[in-house]
């Protein structure tokens, strides 16, 4: 009885054994389908084979390889785009590198004096060193090179953070492949202004691998690393701010270590963002536009962030029709068509996610960290008048390569059919077709930025009804001299957009250089009533009444338009002349002397400033101004004829330099070809004081042929007596 009771007792424990295993097992399939792939570091990884350091730096390299081959033809773009006026082709602090400037960009914390809008130093910086490298507004290949070296550096960078998190090779590659091809990424290439956006994500990608080092390894060096870089990349553009958050998304999935101590971890770069977020609202509110939420109807904000989840969703798996300026719609309304389509494409989107959590994390953690990357340029915060950009996509686009590198690891490794072989060639066939398609697509909008007018008539084409590409179209024919076209132009603008007070500044500025200068202080004055604190409308308003010589109309204004700016070199300039002629000298020199301080490349102000002192008897300061206003501009025949008479004055001996007078003389005639009297009457007046009469004959006779070739006879009297007087002291002279 007792045998068959052990007996009994003995297969019981058996089969409990093989159910508890079975269980087991069950329970670990359960877990590996949930969390595939994931870290090879960490438990339950199925995602392929780890790789040696040598494989990943090849992949590396290939990837960037392949980003360079497939977007340099946007290094040959020619166009200049929106904020790229103020990020380089007017910024006086971009166009003469030096320390100094450097300094100025790197202090410039809460009102940033040449851009408008929040801190961002570093991006400046590297378009400095551009220009120092031979870039500016009329070769745009410096940066565009630059722009494409530290994307395709992206490119592999995100092949490096892909392997780390998930430890597939394969699928990081075809993924960073994907991203260096894309045609949302060629703007930030080919769109100087954007240099902030590679270079923020220069920083950003490396603080990711900083971090995963810091988990694998627990070295307090790579934590420091990643704060380090989480610093710059938030220098370089302040929409890296949420990457604490997206860093806490990742300890989810897939490091799969949220934890008390990892969100204590945090808690120095939730500091770090939190402070950017502070400097970049009040740098923002001070210099530029912010509207806070609650200003707008309830369902303003909901509808914008349905719109916009929709939107990315789409244009990262169909990216045709690309454009710089994705026009923020009219009216904002359940009942467009767009919004409607977004709040469908939301409601069941989220679902959908939440569904997926049954299989794989992957999903809704990277629609999230995406959701969260993209949040600062979502509209909750109005600082711009889109209601979307591709650029705005760049660096939190690595949050939906986590579910795509899953599947596709998945793909290549777990897929029972067909035959590995067949399925690894199909996803090789498939990567190229996808990559040849991006290329091709890359290639295509990289055309459309040959020219500045090119881009924004193929904006219109997506957009006839986008004020802002029309304004700026303006501009550029304004700039090539089409001024009857920009009118035009500009006045169809403002039927689109009757408060558009950038538009009615311009065409009052053209309106007043066409001699129709009440209409365009009209315009003015509506761009002022629009907007009182708008600098340029409160500065070309004072240069349109300086031509009605209403100057005391002129300076209110001028000194309305230095308050808004005060660190605008033009500003100060303006106001300097109109109190010049107000008789206010003292004011007026310290105008200029703050007008030179803000821009010491001013050359206009350095000449304008040696008239005034010269004019108040300061003989050696004027000297100094004009020398300055020369170096800048050689071109300037005048003001070396006046170097050349100040230093020709025997009444001013610590002045007087015969030698030099003459340098300058000479180096006026020769900036003229010699074609004009004036300089050769100097040199000649000048060679005869110094004794040299051959040289000095033959001048003369060159300057007096040429005044009465202009029918100017008193200065061919005015040069002859004067020759002549100095000739008689010549041959007075032992």
């Amino acid at each position: 009885m007792g045998a068959v009771a052990g007996s009994i007792r003995g297969g019981f424990d058996a089969k409990v054994a093989n159910f508890e295993y079975l269980m087991r097992v069950q329970r670990e399939k359960r877990s590996t389908r949930k969390n595939m792939p994931v870290p090879r570091e960490t438990a339950g990884v199925v995602a392929g084979r780890g790789r040696g350091p040598w494989a990943v730096a090849c992949a590396m390299l290939v990837v960037a390889a392949v980003t360079l081959l497939g977007q340099w033809p946007a290094t040959r773009a020619g166009a200049i785009c929106f904020d790229d006026i103020e990020y380089m082709v007017e910024n006086p602090l971009v166009l003469r590198p030096s320390a100094a400037n450097a300094g100025r960009f790197l202090g410039e914390v809460l009102e940033p004096s040449t851009v408008h809008g929040y801190y961002q130093p570093l991006a400046m910086i590297s378009l400095m060193l551009d220009v120092a490298m031979g870039g500016g507004p009329k070769d745009l290949a410096p940066f565009h090179r630059t722009s494409l070296l530290l994307h395709a550096t992206n490119a592999a960078m995100v092949v490096l953070v892909l392997y780390l998190l998930l430890g597939h090779l394969w699928a990081a590659g075809i993924l960073g492949i994907f991203f260096g091809l894309h045609p949302m990424t060629v703007e930030t290439i080919v769109w100087v202004g954007e240099r902030k956006t590679v270079l923020a994500a220069l920083f950003a990608l490396p603080a990711i691998v900083a971090y995963v080092r810091y988990v694998r390894t627990q070295k307090r060096g790579w934590y420091v690393a990643c704060a380090v870089l989480f610093v710059l990349a938030l220098m370089s553009k302040p929409t890296a701010t949420p990457l604490p958050v997206c860093l806490l998304l990742l300890d989810v999935w897939p490091l799969k270590r949220l934890s008390r101590k990892a969100i204590l971890e945090k808690i120095p770069l939730l500091i770090i963002a939190l402070v950017s977020a502070w400097i970049t609202y009040e740098s923002q509110k001070r210099t530029a536009i912010t509207v806070l939420p609650g200003r707008e109807t309830w369902w303003h904000i909901p509808l914008i962030l349905s719109h916009n989840i929709v939107f990315y969703l789409w244009r990262i798996l169909w990216p045709a029709g690309s454009s710089a300026h994705y026009p923020m719609p009219a009216t904002i309304s359940p009942g467009d068509a767009a919004f409607a389509l977004g709040m469908v494409g939301t409601v069941v989107l989220l679902p959908l996610l939440i569904v997926s959590l049954r299989w794989t994390r992957s999903a809704a953690v990277g629609w999230l960290y995406f959701f969260i990357a993209i949040f600062p340029t979502m509209g909750v915060i109005g600082f711009t008048n889109v209601i979307a950009a591709d650029k705005f996509a760049y660096l939190p686009g690595i949050g939906l390569m986590l579910p795509a590198a899953c599947a596709i690891a998945w793909l290549w490794d777990k897929a029972s059919r067909p035959a590995p072989r067949v399925r690894r060639a199909a996803i090789a066939v498939a990567t190229s077709a996808i990559s040849l398609a991006l290329a091709v697509g890359s290639r295509a909008y990289i055309t459309q930025w040959d020219n500045t007018e090119k881009l924004f008539r193929y904006m219109l084409t997506l957009y006839p009804d986008a004020p802002t590409p029309r304004l700026f179209l303006g501009k550029e024919l304004a700039d090539q001299g089409r001024d009857a076209e920009a009118i035009d132009e500009y006045r169809r603008t403002l039927k689109l957009a009757p408060t558009f007070e950038i538009a009615h500044t311009n065409l009052g500025l053209l309106l007043v250089k066409h001699g129709k200068i009440d209409e365009g202080i009209r315009h003015h004055r509506e761009a002022l009533r629009l907007r009182w604190d708008f600098y340029e409308a409160q500065s070309s308003l004072g240069n349109a009444l300086m031509k009605k010589e209403e100057t005391a109309q002129a300076v209110k204004h001028y000194r309305e338009a230095v308050r808004i700016r005060p660190k605008a070199a033009d500003g100060h300039y303006n106001l300097a002349n109109a109190l010049v002629a107000t008789g206010d000298v003292p004011g007026a020199v310290e105008q200029f002397e703050l007008a030179i301080e803000c821009n010491p490349d001013h050359a206009q102000a350095h000449k304008n400033y040696g008239i005034v002192l010269l004019q108040a008897g300061r003989r050696a300061e004027a000297v100094r101004q004009y020398a300055e206003a020369l170096r800048l501009n050689p071109a300037w025949w005048d003001v070396a004829n006046q170097l050349a008479w100040l230093h020709a004055d025997s009444a001013a001996p610590a002045l007087y330099d015969l030698p030099r007078a003459i340098r300058h003389a000479d180096q006026a005639c020769r900036t003229t070809g010699r074609r004009e009297p004036v300089p050769l009457g100097t040199l000649a007046i000048l060679l005869a004081r110094a004794g040299r009469v051959d040289e000095a004959r033959a001048v003369a006779g060159q300057a007096v042929d040429l005044a009465r070739t202009r029918g100017d006879e008193a200065l061919v009297r005015k040069i002859a007596e004067r020759f002549q007087q100095e000739m008689d002291k010549a041959a007075s002279r032992p």
